[in-house]
């Protein structure tokens, strides 16, 4: 009677089929193959974006937002989309206010995840004329289209969920925008073709990355993991050889069990002892990886870093970036660190950790920073352990709370720009992309020697491609423009951000400053239309002196020339950094003049490559903008 009923339990569940046949991956004409959470019409329940036109191979490629009608032009990372505004695209072209109607509303948010556009769009306020309102501060009024709809449209120069309350009540229209083309007139950055992100939840990630499975929703629109077509049909085989199995092992076992029943109690009292050791070698939430080592450094216990930095005291904390907060401690062998705390321990930190982890217990040199150890994954909490640098981070000293023009000297900035190129010379020998070089990531000691720090966005670059496709990740001001557009990185898109830690080493500014003029927002901006109208001695900090030493002066220019081939639209135009590294310590040496003259007595050598440099360069930023205008 028992074998009978177990044998209709799992003929039953071998019978079970659900309603979805999900295979992995759709065939969709022109856009190759697709797979979760892309999907097709016809299979529109196996993924959150079905697109339309997948059967026929010359069709057009469509997918809808609401009732609205898009484009697909291309796949992104990550399995991201390119769509096109048609209607949009065509009012831009010919210059129509109804572009500022072409409103996109997204597919709402699901236990399966959520779309957006960011940071590719912009909110636009409808205002009326009557009303009268005065735009408040770093939001801009565009009057262009008032003889048309009698409206003038305000917008942010960084776009905020919350707008300013003078404003509020206007109606508000989002739109997708070219951030790098930013200006008062808003028909130069508003662009007909933008990427989609779809953001899987961290249920539907975990289904889909460790489990190998496809997300779905239930009848009552609740979560759901489920195994591809192919894969039930693999557990269907299987659950028919457990039968079998399982018919032949039933009685066996049965006449076992009795022998093993002795076995069994006693083996439970052994374990009972072992768990009574375990609870006293490890009170308190202690962790019980401490001792042991990750990636071969040594794992802290979570309680052992608490003590050492008060419970995470605030007045022990050391700054707060993107993903973490630092604070200083002290360990019981009296090493003094600096422990990272990460914010959250989703799938996202965990990977950033071991990134972090992985690539420092690798390298050794030293301008970057020592790694001391870190706590286990099963920690309650991800936290990495740093030596401890004592001068804080470039950025203060330059135009932060330490700033003193007496202590950097040219000299010392000179030497900080060599180190840290030395540091990146080494991670891109290393094959490492750091992709957040910035100068809060630029850490001084006592001496000001420079310690590179944060690899929690670091990719390692295999030798046999030219780039990694990955969505854009970084720092505002410090992002390479073709990542940012191409979604391409390279070893030249550190270049790019060194070069923007260059013009800030010369002029003391920001990378990023809402305060100045709405050209002049980003450094890297402002840097190349001031060399390129001959302004550059409006960029140099006042303090260097020029005007009292003429042979820093010839250093200072000779790196601002250095800093603007980084800055560079075109990647190829930039140089590695292996020779920005070359000429900074030439430029240190007085070297650089030398060599320069000797090419040519009369300078024209010197000169014509100068001119050469500023005229591709200004033709590769004329020529984005134009695309940029264009799309």
């Amino acid at each position: 009677m028992v074998l009978r009923f177990h044998l209709v339990v799992f003929f039953l569940l071998a019978n079970h089929s659900t309603s979805e046949e999900c295979p992995r991956v759709f065939e969709c004409g022109d856009l190759g193959n697709l797979s979760f959470p892309l999907t097709t019409q016809r299979r529109k329940n196996c993924g959150m974006l079905p697109i339309h036109g997948c059967e026929d191979p010359n069709a057009q490629k469509i997918v809808y937002f609401g009732k609205k009608e898009f484009q697909v032009t291309q796949m992104g990372p990550f399995k991201n989309i390119i769509v096109r505004d048609a209607r949009l695209q065509q009012s831009l072209v010919n210059d129509r206010c109804d572009a500022l109607c072409c409103n996109i509303t997204l597919p709402p948010s699901s236990p399966l995840g959520s779309f957006d556009i960011f940071p590719y769009a912009k909110t636009f306020y409808k205002c009326n004329i009557s009303l009268r309102v005065s735009p408040p501060k770093q939001v801009l009024n565009y009057t262009g289209c008032r003889k048309s709809n009698n409206e003038t449209i305000f917008f942010r120069t960084q776009d905020q969920v919350d707008p300013p309350s003078s404003i509020a009540t206007c109606p508000r229209v989002l739109l997708p925008v070219n951030m790098l083309a930013f200006s008062p007139d808003p028909f130069t950055f508003i662009a007909s073709e933008f990427p989609v992100n779809i953001r899987l939840s961290d249920d539907c990630d975990r289904c889909s990355k460790h489990n190998k499975g496809i997300c779905l929703l239930d009848g009552k629109g609740a979560f759901y993991c489920s195994k591809f077509k192919e894969d039930q049909n693999k557990i269907r085989a299987w659950k028919l050889g457990l039968i079998i199995g399982f018919g032949v092992g039933l009685g066996i076992l049965i006449l076992a069990s009795l022998l093993c029943f002795g076995h069994y109690k006693k083996k439970q009292n052994a374990v009972s002892h072992v768990r009574l050791r375990s609870t006293n070698q490890y009170p308190n939430d202690a962790d019980p990886d401490s001792g042991r080592l990750f990636f071969g450094v040594p794992i802290f216990s979570y309680m052992e870093l608490q003590g050492a930095t008060n419970n995470f005291n605030p007045s022990n904390k050391l700054g707060d970036g993107g993903f973490s907060s630092v604070y200083h401690g002290k360990l019981p062998d009296g090493r003094e660190v600096a422990v990272k705390h990460l914010f959250s321990h989703n799938y996202k930190r965990v990977e950033q950790f071991m990134t972090e982890v992985g690539i420092l217990t690798h390298l050794r040199h030293r301008n970057l920073v020592f790694l001391y150890g870190c706590t286990s994954r099963q920690s309650r909490e991800l936290l990495l352990v740093y030596e401890y640098i004592s001068n804080g981070t470039l950025a203060s000293h330059l135009h932060g709370s330490s700033a003193n023009p007496t202590l950097l000297t040219w000299p010392i900035r000179t030497k900080i720009a060599i180190e840290t190129a030395s540091a990146l010379s080494y991670l891109h020998a290393s094959g490492i992309i750091h992709r957040d070089v910035k100068t809060n990531n630029i850490l001084l000691d006592k001496n000001f020697c420079v310690k590179v720090a944060d690899f929690g966005l670091s990719r390692l670059f295999p030798d046999d491609v030219s780039h990694v496709s990955t969505a854009p990740q970084g720092t505002p001001g410090y992002l390479d423009p073709e990542y940012h557009y191409c979604f391409r990185l390279t070893d030249k898109s550190d270049v790019y951000s060194f070069g923007v830690v260059l013009m800030e080493l010369i002029s003391s500014m920001p990378a990023v400053d809402m305060g100045r003029k709405k050209d002049e927002i980003t450094l890297a901006g402002l840097a190349v239309r001031k060399i390129q109208r001959n302004e550059f001695d409006d960029l140099v900090d006042p303090c260097l002196g020029l005007e009292k030493d003429s042979e820093v002066k010839k250093k200072v220019v000779a790196v601002g020339e250095l800093a603007f081939q980084c800055l560079q639209i075109d990647k190829e135009m930039r140089p590695s950094i292996d020779e920005v590294l070359e000429v900074l310590r030439k430029i240190e040496g007085g070297k650089e003049e030398e060599e320069d003259t000797g090419k040519d007595g009369d300078g024209d050598e010197v000169s014509k490559n100068k001119a050469d440099i500023q005229t591709r360069a200004m033709t590769s930023i004329s020529f984005d903008q134009d695309n940029m205008i264009q799309k």
